[in-house]
C-alpha cells in the first residue's frame, strides 16, 4: 500500500540511507481490517466534508461568502483517515484548504460555516473567514492563509506536546505547492534535531495552484523530502481512508515512541479549482472525470460497503439525507447569525497568560 524511505534513527553521525526508486503508489487493499461501524463512520465523515464543501461552494456562488475560498472536494479520505488514528491529545494544524480538517475534529459544522460567512457565530467570530479559524477545545490552531507557513507553527505544537509530556502528536498538513518553501526544511532540521513528535502530512493533489508538480519539484516524491535530516516518510493512496488510517498508526507509534517526526506523503486529488475563484483550464475534464470515476474515496468506500453487506443502499440515502439536513441548517444558521459589531476589531489582539 505504501512505500517507505527509511532513514537514519540517529541525529548525526551516520549517513541516510537511499531508498531505491520504485513506482508511483498504486492502489491496493489496506491491511488492517475495519468493522462495519469503522467503515460507516469513515463513510458518514467523509460525506459529511464533501456536502458540507458543496454548499459553501453554493454560497460563494450567492456572494454570501467573501475572500479566498478553497474546497476540500476529492482529498476528503486524507483527514479522515488521519484522524482516526490520532488521540484526544493530539493537535491539527493546516492551511487554507482547512474545512475539512475542523469538520474531522469534529468542530460545529454551524461554527465553521457561520465564520465562513463572516458572522458573530463563527469560530473566529466573524473575523477570520474561510482561512482563519481556530478551535482550542479542539485542538485545532488554524488554518493559515501563508503558503507553508503553518509548517514552523505544527512544530512548534510538537515541542509543546514533548515539553509537557502528555504524549501528544502533532499533524501539521501542507500541499505540494507548498513543500518547496525553505522554512519547511529549516522546520525538518529542527524537528529531528530535538525528536520531535510531529507528522509531517503532504497532500500531494498534483498541483499547486495552477502549475503541475512536474513542473515545480526536481524531484516529485515528496514522502522522501526529509532523508537528508534522517526523517523516515511514507508515500500513501491517500483516495483509500483505509490505507491512510493504517500509515497515520504507523507514523504516530514511531512519533509516541518517541523516534522524532514522519513525513506521509499522500496522493490525492481535488476536484475543483486551487480556489473557488480558479476555472482549473491547466487541465482537461477528462483527467477530472477519469479520477472521479477510478478513485473517488467516498464512491470507493460506498461499493466496500455494500460488496461486504455491511449496509443497503437505502440506508446509505439515509445517511445522505440526514447529513444534508445538518449542512441545510449549518448554512441557515450562518445567514442568521449577526455581523460583528466593529468593536470586534480591537479584541482578542492580546492574550495574557
Amino acid at each position: 500500500m505504501a512505500k517507505t524511505a527509511k532513514a537514519s534513527k540517529s541525529n548525526a553521525g551516520k549517513p541516510v540511507k537511499k531508498a531505491l526508486k520504485k513506482p508511483p503508489v498504486k492502489k491496493t487493499a489496506a491491511s488492517k481490517a475495519a468493522s462495519s461501524e469503522e467503515l460507516l463512520h469513515f463513510y458518514r465523515q467523509m460525506l459529511m466534508i464533501r456536502r458540507f464543501e458543496e454548499k459553501a461552494g453554493q454560497l460563494y456562488g450567492m456572494g454570501l461568502i467573501g475572500g479566498f475560498c478553497h474546497l476540500y472536494i476529492g482529498q476528503e479520505a486524507v483527514v479522515t483517515g488521519m484522524m482516526a488514528a490520532s488521540q484526544p491529545q493530539d493537535s491539527v494544524i493546516t492551511s487554507y484548504r482547512d474545512h475539512g480538517h475542523m469538520l474531522a475534529c469534529d468542530m460545529d459544522p454551524k461554527g465553521v460555516m457561520a465564520e465562513l460567512t463572516g458572522r458573530r457565530g463563527g469560530y473566529s467570530k466573524g473575523k477570520g473567514g474561510s482561512m482563519h479559524m481556530f478551535s482550542r477545545e479542539k485542538n485545532f490552531y488554524g488554518g493559515h492563509g501563508i503558503v507553508g507557513a503553518q509548517i514552523p507553527l505544527g512544530t512548534g505544537l510538537a515541542f509543546a506536546h514533548k515539553y509537557k509530556e502528555d504524549g501528544g502528536v502533532a499533524q501539521a498538513y501542507c500541499g505540494d505547492g507548498a513543500i518547496n518553501q525553505g522554512q519547511i526544511y529549516e522546520s525538518f532540521n529542527m524537528a529531528q534535531l530535538w525528536g520531535l513528535p510531529v507528522i509531517y502530512v503532504i497532500e500531494n493533489n498534483r498541483y499547486g495552484m495552477g502549475t503541475s508538480i512536474e513542473r515545480a519539484s526536481s524531484t516529485t516524491e515528496l514522502y522522501r523530502r526529509g532523508d537528508s535530516f534522517g526523517i523516515p516518510g511514507k508515500q500513501v493512496d491517500g483516495m483509500d481512508v483505509l490505507a491512510v488510517r493504517e500509515a497515520g498508526e504507523t507514523a504516530s507509534r514511531w512519533c509516541r515512541d518517541g523516534k522524532g517526526p514522519f513525513i506521509l506523503e499522500m496522493k490525492t486529488y481535488r476536484y475543483r479549482g486551487h480556489s473557488m475563484s480558479d476555472p482549473a483550464k491547466y487541465r482537461d475534464k477528462e483527467e477530472v472525470s477519469q479520477v472521479r470515476k477510478e478513485s473517488d474515496p467516498i464512491d470507493n468506500l460506498r461499493d466496500k460497503l455494500l460488496k461486504a453487506k455491511a449496509t443497503d443502499e437505502a440506508a446509505l440515502k439515509d445517511i445522505d439525507k440526514d447529513i444534508k439536513a445538518l449542512v441545510t441548517a449549518a448554512a441557515e444558521f450562518a445567514q442568521q447569525s449577526e455581523e460583528p459589531d466593529p468593536s470586534e476589531l480591537f479584541t482578542d489582539i492580546l492574550v495574557e497568560v
